[in-house]
């Protein structure tokens, strides 16, 4: 079956014949590209696109038979459950009921140096054994939920999020399919610690991206994802949010500025996004917080004026 090339796995789902099939599409500057789509049953084909992409069914119970680049495999999806498909390969599937699913589509031309570089050596997709089965392996799905669910929140992904998610799910994959991936090596040294901290206060109204941290302490994005977790607890990404939470709530005590002019302070897009991050992780609103730290001190000045008017009667 011929088809017209597509320069991605993103522009085959917005531009070819399952674009009326898509419900959302997210992108992050072509670092990852994220689509979930309901597909009717049917036989399918997809174009050889240079990018590596996992397809997750959301609610289980499909029976696919494919060839992803594996060669031919016949299975039945768990909720949850993922296959993978290889890239620059033109695979088919065929599915027999209607499916809701999640695509996480990683082009080689954002992730190759990466993986170059942690594998010691010229990294190959094309030799990992993973385009054959289905998954349900819990450290994945845990990380695609987290992904999705923070991007519902805020948006589009932000460039540390898109890397720092893809290289804890690339590095999962690379265990599943028997690539010799080097160790992480203890934390971060006290000075990079330090640095990075600084640096995202710093830059935190911008997109600040993992490869700027890295490259600030001289590491791989794939070995200082994994080095910062080890030293602050948490991945950078929430890490980050950590650090915009605290400026947010030191805005509302002390400033008078908007709720919007505050979201852009602290890197968010809208006050809406502001407000959906912040009731998350506060249980209020922003402008609920801002009455609840500052009615305190209004109080006590009226108790006050109340107080001395009764003495001088």
């Amino acid at each position: 079956m011929t088809m017209p090339a597509y320069s991605s796995f993103a522009q085959w789902y917005k531009q070819g014949p399952r674009a009326p099939d898509v419900q959302v599409m997210k992108s992050s500057g072509g670092i990852l590209n994220m689509i979930e789509a309901t597909q009717p049953a049917k036989k399918m084909y997809d174009p050889a696109v240079p990018d590596l992409v996992l397809h997750q069914d959301l609610f289980g119970g499909s029976h696919i038979s494919a060839n992803l680049g594996g060669g031919h495999f016949d299975v039945t999806t768990k909720r949850g459950g993922f296959v993978l498909a290889a890239p620059n390969f033109a695979n088919y599937s065929r599915v027999d009921t209607s499916h809701h699913i999640r695509s996480f589509a990683f082009p080689l031309a954002q992730w190759q140096s990466v993986l170059d570089e942690v594998a010691d050596g010229k990294f190959s997709f094309g030799g990992l054994d993973i385009y054959s089965k289905a998954y349900t392996t819990p450290a994945i799905q845990s990380a695609l939920r987290n992904l999705w669910s923070i991007c519902e929140e805020e948006g589009p992904p932000s460039r540390l999020l898109a890397r720092a998610a893809g290289c804890e799910i690339l590095a999962e994959l690379c265990r599943l399919g028997g690539a010799s991936i080097a160790p992480t090596k203890g934390g971060l040294a006290p000075w990079a610690k330090r640095r990075c901290i600084e640096l995202m206060h710093m830059r935190l109204s911008e997109d600040i991206s993992l490869d700027e941290l890295a490259a600030e302490v001289q590491l791989s994005p794939f070995h200082f994802a994994r080095m910062f977790k080890q030293s602050l607890g948490v991945p950078p990404r929430v890490y980050l949010t950590q650090l915009r939470m605290e400026k947010t709530c030191e805005l509302l005590e002390q400033t008078d500025l908007s709720v919007t002019e505050i979201a852009l302070e602290v890197g968010y897009s809208s006050n809406q996004v502001l407000a959906r991050v912040f009731l998350k992780k506060r249980h209020m609103s922003p402008s609920e917080y801002r009455r609840s730290v500052r009615a305190p001190v209004r109080s006590f000045g009226l108790v006050s004026d109340v107080s001395t008017f009764g003495t001088d009667q």
